[in-house]
């Protein structure tokens, strides 16, 4: 028979050897110390020593080295991936260094519109804090329009490279469908046309009758007369906040379709798919002319009396609304 003695002391013993594995199993399974959501950032080529001193430095774990010793004895081998993580509030050892391991790396965007240029989607990289080096203005018309993913620390020009290849992809994509109806020869050429129909007009069902139009005058050798090649030379793209002159309307140079037959020499925007596309497979239209209407769309003529006309209109309702 057990004495009360030897029966106090093995109920000692044994509570003892629970109290140490409740202390290694909660302390690697319970709740932790975060008292929010917090982001933490593994560093490129950071093991598991670095990791673990960093969460603790930052709040996320109680201590470095039981992080260390519990993760080797009860985490699986697979290693820790650099990028940028979102820590749960009162997230367990556990489940921390599987969030570490895991695919959950919080991706960021960056969005270039249709139309942007690329004097703008630079100043927008260069100014993305979450990214990293420089780069130079890009070529015009080398950018699709879109939004981008990257993530925290990538390089500003990784994540040019991948909006230059979705033009590149896209283009080749749409110049393989081009119908015989394009006046364009070269994929630059339907660049630059398309950049044109993308400044031209903010509404989508008009952009193959905008292109329609232009093409015809392209293949009939009139001037394009497309006001935003004017600002283009001047603000590299971005609005330029006034009226035209007279003696910019009559300026010489690679992209003045005022004062030069046939396309600019390049793009004056990054054009988004749907001007590119509407440039390769234009509206079958006589049109040679187009002025506002006054709904944001615009008003379409085949002869220069017809557009007088058209004029007139326009002209009648900015009156209306007191800008004349």
């Amino acid at each position: 028979m057990f004495s009360r003695r030897g029966i106090i002391l093995a109920a000692l013993i044994a509570l003892a050897g629970f109290a140490a594995v409740w202390s290694t199993f909660g302390g690697w399974y319970g709740s932790g110390p975060l008292k929010r959501d917090q982001a933490f950032v593994v560093p490129d080529g950071a093991g598991l020593t670095v990791v673990a001193a960093k969460l603790q430095r930052e709040g996320a774990i109680a201590s470095a080295e039981a992080f260390r010793l519990r993760a080797r004895f009860f985490a699986s081998a697979a290693p820790i991936k650099a990028g940028e993580f979102m820590l749960p509030k009162g997230a367990s050892p556990s489940r921390i260094l599987a969030i570490l391991q895991g695919d959950e790396i919080i991706r960021r965007f960056v969005t270039v519109p249709e139309g942007m240029p690329s004097i703008m989607v630079y100043e927008r990289l260069m100014a993305q804090p979450h990214l990293t080096g420089k780069i130079e203005v890009p070529a015009e018309g080398s950018i699709l329009p879109d939004s981008y993913d990257f993530a925290r620390g990538e390089s500003r020009a990784a994540v040019l490279k991948r909006m230059q290849t979705a033009m590149q992809r896209r283009l080749d994509e749409l110049w393989a469908q081009r119908k015989p109806g394009s006046v364009v020869k070269t994929k630059q050429e339907a660049l630059t046309l398309a950049s044109i129909v993308e400044k031209e007009t903010g509404k989508p069902s008009e952009r193959r009758q905008v292109a329609g139009l232009y093409s015809n005058r392209v293949r009939t050798g009139m001037l394009l007369q497309a006001d935003p090649t004017i600002i283009y030379p001047i603000t590299k793209g971005k609005p330029l906040g006034r009226r035209i002159r007279q003696s910019e309307i009559a300026a010489v140079n690679g992209y003045n379709t005022y004062t030069m037959v046939g396309l600019p020499k390049g793009p004056i925007t990054n054009p988004g798919s749907d001007s590119i596309a509407a440039v390769l497979d234009p509206a079958p239209t006589k049109a040679l002319y187009m002025v506002a209407d006054g709904t944001g769309g615009h008003a379409f003529a085949d002869t220069l009396s017809q557009h007088n006309a058209n004029v007139a209109k326009w002209f009648a309702i900015r009156r209306a609304r007191g800008e004349l």
